[in-house]
């Protein structure tokens, strides 16, 4: 149903711009349960030419833009070599080697020779003795230094792998179930030429404390968030822990429940307001990584105050951030409800306030 009535000029301006941007054209049939403002055929998989794999100074290879890249432009979508599903992990010591191992062999065997030589080729980051120690596998440390977690199991993919970290990247993954597919996609503009990034590590938390997770892959991160002035650095430290902190207080008390009471609604204004802090905060610091949690948490809370022309807003651009990677996803599906539940809202709300003027 396209709604007409009731909106302001703000909204109508929202209704009519594109979800996102792509190198890709995409057609928008329209459905019934999602607006056509929000729907997508994800019919295209990427221009075969928006990247280009070659020697990165100081990193081995690395993947670059071959064109110029629009925000939202899928990059690559790639189907695991290998994938797994992993023996228990463990508090403290994570998957234990010797359990890995087989698993891993038993499925690498099953591959062709050019798979099995695509795979070997990978990096494999060791730490200064292991390789001396008996009983090394060179592809567990491999599979160790390049796998992504697929929801319960850990996969593989060649060419994903070859992207280089920075603790500011220009472009997100996602792993799509429908597709069974890694998608990569820019999070900013990329230029032509420009190496392309994304995160290896949670970034929620300060320079010094990034490097000791990044050890495990045996080299010191130069990218812009690290090789800073002193000042600089300091500031982004005090923004991520800002972030977390901002996280675990307005996570907790996520509800859609509206709030009743003068202590209650006293309390969600403060934590709405501390939303629109987040936000702001995880943009100056361009983690596009947790864009789509932080403008969910915004969306929520503002709705708990009933500021629906927020929620709206706020659920729309978590819907932006999700809608990139596959539109049909649970994540994307759940934000579109969001989003048109909060519209219902808004419009409501503005039907009330008209009734009363007249």
């Amino acid at each position: 149903m396209v709604l007409r009535l009731f909106l302001p000029a703000v909204f109508l301006a929202l209704l009519n711009i594109a979800v996102f941007s792509s190198a890709c054209d995409y057609a928008f049939p329209h459905q019934s349960d999602i607006p056509p403002w929000q729907s997508h055929n994800h019919t295209c998989t990427g221009s075969p030419t928006a990247y280009a794999v070659r020697p990165s100074l100081g990193k081995g290879l690395g993947v670059f833009a071959a064109h110029l890249l629009e925000d939202g432009a899928i990059i690559m979508q790639e189907s695991p070599a290998m994938r797994i599903e992993p023996p228990p992990f463990r508090q403290e010591l994570g998957f234990v080697i010797s359990e890995l191992g087989p698993v891993l062999r038993s499925s690498f065997s099953r591959l062709q020779d050019d798979a099995k030589a695509t795979i070997l080729s990978l990096t494999a980051h060791t730490t200064g003795t292991e390789e001396k120690k008996p009983g090394y596998d060179r592809l567990v440390t491999i599979f160790r230094s390049n796998a992504y977690n697929t929801g319960k199991d850990l996969a593989l993919f060649p060419l994903v792998a070859r992207i280089n970290h920075s603790c500011r990247p220009n472009a997100g993954y996602s792993w799509s179930e429908r597709l069974q597919k890694q998608i990569v996609f820019a999070t900013r503009k990329i230029q032509l030429g420009e190496e392309i990034s994304v995160s290896y590590v949670p970034l929620m938390y300060s320079k010094a404390d990034r490097q000791k997770r990044l050890n495990q892959y045996s080299f010191k991160c130069t990218c812009e968030a690290c090789s800073g002035s002193q000042k600089e650095i300091e500031i982004s430290d005090e923004r991520r822990q800002s972030i977390r902190g901002l996280f675990a207080l307005l996570e907790k008390e996520l509800t859609l429940e509206v709030a009743r009471g003068v202590v209650a609604v006293k309390k969600a204004l403060q934590l709405a307001h501390k939303s629109r802090e987040l936000a702001k905060l995880i943009e100056e610091e361009s983690l596009p990584d947790y864009y789509a949690r932080a403008y969910r948490v915004a969306a929520i809370s503002h709705a708990r105050v009933e500021d629906w022309e927020r929620a709206t807003m706020w659920a729309h651009k978590s819907y932006q951030a999700h809608v990139i990677s596959d539109p049909e996803s649970r994540e994307s599906q759940d934000t579109a409800a969001l989003t048109s539940r909060f519209k219902e809202e808004w419009r409501e709300s503005l039907r009330k306030k008209a009734a009363r003027k007249s």
